[in-house]
């Protein structure tokens, strides 16, 4: 497949003629990235954004103790690091691979060029950014509002909204990487999972977690109740 091809698929690009997405193709290159391998650092120059063509990575911080706090996971057809579009930017935080992945890296300048002359691709740049910025809000808000419950909770509601789907989700990370976003430990994760599953909220079933009582787990989200 072409560079082109590719970039027709990726949500920011839609709407852009054939001509434009030629013109842009030269500059983009692909990466093959493996598994635990550091894309970029926090405080590294932003030179160019990036798109998930195959695989999974993970935006995260560390903490003055070390401990790692995961900002935000991205799979196929996802942006990140749209950071690097503004001027004299650096990345905010690290950037690494969690499973073997192919990216589309995409140059400031390049990208720059094409935007001002094109209003639909201005457009779904704005959309992207404002999605991005609703995410970290959410997150903010749940980390510092919401017990371990009502994080997970809120969580999985989240992920049925980007899977499509009110009866079941598919965990595509470890419940490391989960008990990171959550801002918990992984014990505290497989109690609170175990707990769900007694009060009859939801099933475990390998990756997946089969959603029986929806309602509460709302409630539960919104923190109308708690987990006892």
């Amino acid at each position: 497949m072409k560079v082109s091809d590719y970039l027709a698929t990726v949500s920011l690009f839609r709407g852009l003629p054939e001509k434009q997405l030629d013109e842009l193709a030269p500059a983009v290159s692909i990466r093959r990235v493996r598994k635990g391998e550091r894309i970029f650092s926090e405080g590294d120059k932003g030179t160019g954004f990036y798109v998930v063509l195959e695989g999974q990575v993970k935006i995260f911080k560390v903490g003055m103790d070390g401990k790692e706090q995961i900002i935000h996971v991205f799979d196929n057809g996802q942006v990140f690091a749209e950071v690097a579009l503004f001027e004299n930017s650096v990345f905010p935080a690290h950037a690494q691979a969690m499973k073997d992945s192919r990216l589309l890296f995409v140059p400031k300048a390049t990208f720059s060029e094409v935007i001002k002359t094109d209003p639909a691709l201005a457009m779904n740049m704005m959309a992207t950014l404002c999605l991005r910025l609703r995410q970290l809000v959410n997150m903010i808000e749940s980390l510092s509002l919401k017990e371990v419950p009502g994080r997970l909770a809120a969580y999985l509601i989240h992920l049925g909204h980007e899977q499509e789907s009110r009866s079941s989700v598919r965990l595509d990370i470890s419940k490391t990487a989960l008990a990171s976003i959550l801002g918990t430990i992984p014990e505290t994760l497989s109690r609170v999972l175990k707990k769900m599953a007694d009060r009859g909220l939801i099933r475990m079933d390998g990756p997946d977690i089969i959603i029986l009582d929806l309602e509460t787990l709302e409630e539960l989200a919104t923190g109308d109740i708690k987990l006892v």
